[in-house]
C-alpha cells in the first residue's frame, strides 16, 4: 500500500526525509565536525568577558543539543522556530502562560485527558476561564468566542474518538477576532502527516513522547511557530518557567526524527490493515479510523493530511467485561497508556487515559465502557491481526461462560 496522492491524500511534504536527517545537524557547527550532534551536558558556558559569550550562557536558557533538535523540528513543521519542553503538558503550560487571569480559552471538548485535567483543575484555579466546545462545528466555535477569548485549543484527530477538525476553517473563524491564537495539538498526526501552520494555525504543539520521538523512551513537548513576536514571548517563558528537556532526551528525540518518515508510513499500513479487519468482524460494534471511507470526516482528512497515523478506536460488542477481557488476553499488543512508539499498545480510555474526565462528559463524548484505543506499531501485520483475533475469541468465550 502506497500512502499519499494515490489514495487521495495530500502528496508527501517535499524534502521531508532530507530535512529530518540534515536540518540543524551541520557538522561544521562543532570544532570536531561530528556528524551526529554531541550530547552537551554542561550546565554553564564560559564567557569571553561579562555578557560576551558564544551563544550559550546557562543550559536552561539554551543548550547546543536542544538547539539542534529545535532546528530540525522547525524544518519539519515548515516553521521559522521551534521550542522544546520537558513534556507535552509542559508545552501546554508554557502556551497557557501567554494569557492572564480573566482570559478565556476555548478547548475542543474531546481532547487528551491530561489537557482536560490541566485546563479544568489547574488553569481555572489560576483565574482563566475554560470553555469546552465542539470545535468540529464552526457555528459552535463562532458562537463561543467572546471579547475575553484569547486562545482556541484544538486536537485533530481528537483523543480518543478520532474526530477530524477542519484547521483552515477554524483559522478563518478564529482570526476574524483580534488577538485570538489558534493552537493545534498535532501529536497524533506528527509533522509527517499534517502541517497545521500551513493551514492557518498560530501554534503547532506536540507531545513528542509519541510519534515524533517514536521509541517510548523520552517524555518531551515541542512547539512550532512562525511569528517572531510569539516566538520571543514563548522563548522568554521557556527560560522563565524552566520546564526544559535534558540534553540526553533532546539527543534521543533528534535521533527518533531521522526515521519518522519511514515509521509513519508503516504505522499507516499496519493501522489500515487492522482497521479493515476490525470493521469486518462481527464481534466489533464500530471502528473509528480516519483512513477508512466509513469515517465521517474521511474526505476532510484526505484534504488536509498526507496520510493517517496508527491510532484506531473501536467499540467491542458486549460490556465492560468484554473490553477488559479482550485487553487482558492480548499478547503482542501491550496493555499500557501512551501511543506512537514502535510497539503496539492497547488501552481502555474510560478507565485509563481519560479517567480524569468527568463521567457525564465521557458519556456525552462516546468514551464508553466498550471503547478500546489501539496504537498500532511496526510489527508484522499478520501477527497483529492474529493477536486481535485470539483476544476477541477469548473475550467472548470467557464472557459467555
Amino acid at each position: 500500500m502506497e500512502h499519499g496522492g494515490a489514495q487521495g491524500f495530500l502528496p508527501p511534504f517535499a524534502h521531508f526525509a532530507t530535512q529530518a536527517i540534515h536540518a540543524g545537524q551541520e557538522p561544521e557547527q562543532w570544532t570536531s565536525a561530528a556528524v551526529v550532534p554531541p550530547i552537551s551536558l554542561s550546565t554553564t558556558f564560559k564567557q569571553q568577558a561579562p555578557g560576551q559569550h558564544a551563544g550559550y550562557e546557562y543550559s536552561r536558557s539554551g543548550n547546543p543539543t536542544r538547539n539542534c533538535l529545535e532546528k530540525a523540528v522547525a524544518a519539519l513543521d515548515g516553521a521559522k522556530y521551534c521550542l522544546a519542553y520537558a513534556s507535552g503538558l509542559a508545552a501546554t503550560l508554557n502556551i497557557t502562560h501567554l494569557l492572564k487571569a480573566g482570559d478565556t480559552i476555548i478547548c475542543m471538548d474531546d481532547v487528551y485527558g491530561g489537557t482536560n485535567r490541566y485546563f479544568r483543575k489547574v488553569a481555572m484555579k489560576m483565574g482563566l476561564n475554560i470553555d469546552f466546545v465542539d470545535c468540529a462545528n464552526m457555528e459552535c466555535l463562532e458562537a463561543a468566542i467572546t471579547p475575553e477569548t484569547k486562545l482556541v485549543w484544538i486536537e485533530t484527530p481528537t483523543n480518543p474518538t478520532l474526530k477530524i477538525i477542519d484547521i483552515q476553517a477554524c483559522a478563518d473563524v478564529v482570526h476574524k477576532h483580534k488577538d485570538v491564537l489558534l493552537v493545534i495539538d498535532n501529536t497524533f498526526m506528527s509533522a509527517y502527516f499534517q502541517r497545521p501552520l500551513s493551514l492557518g494555525a498560530d501554534i503547532c504543539m506536540y507531545s513528542a513522547t509519541k510519534y515524533m520521538n517514536g521509541h517510548s523512551d523520552v517524555v518531551m513537548g515541542l512547539v512550532s511557530v512562525n511569528c517572531d513576536d510569539l516566538y520571543e514571548r514563548l522563548k522568554f517563558l521557556q527560560n522563565s518557567l524552566g520546564a526544559v528537556p535534558s540534553p540526553f532526551d533532546c539527543y534521543l528525540c533528534n535521533r527518533g526524527l531521522k526515521t519518522l518518515h519511514i515509521r509513519m508510513k508503516q504505522h499507516f499500513r499496519n493501522a489500515l490493515a487492522v482497521a479493515r479487519f476490525l470493521e469486518s468482524d462481527s464481534r466489533v460494534e464500530k471502528v473509528i479510523f480516519p483512513g477508512l471511507p466509513s469515517h465521517p470526516q474521511h474526505e476532510l482528512v484526505k484534504r488536509q493530511c498526507t496520510g493517517c497515523p496508527g491510532m484506531i478506536t473501536f467499540y467491542i460488542k458486549g460490556s465492560l467485561k468484554h473490553a477488559a477481557t479482550f485487553l487482558k488476553n492480548l499478547k503482542v499488543f501491550v496493555l499500557a497508556e501512551s501511543l506512537g512508539g514502535y510497539e503496539s499498545l492497547a488501552e481502555h480510555p474510560a478507565i485509563m487515559t481519560h479517567s480524569s474526565v468527568p463521567k457525564e462528559d465521557r458519556e456525552a463524548l462516546g468514551i464508553s465502557d466498550t471503547l478500546v484505543r489501539l496504537s498500532i506499531g511496526l510489527e508484522d501485520e499478520e501477527d497483529l491481526l492474529e493477536d486481535i483475533d485470539q483476544a476477541l475469541k477469548a473475550a467472548f468465550a470467557e464472557c459467555k461462560a
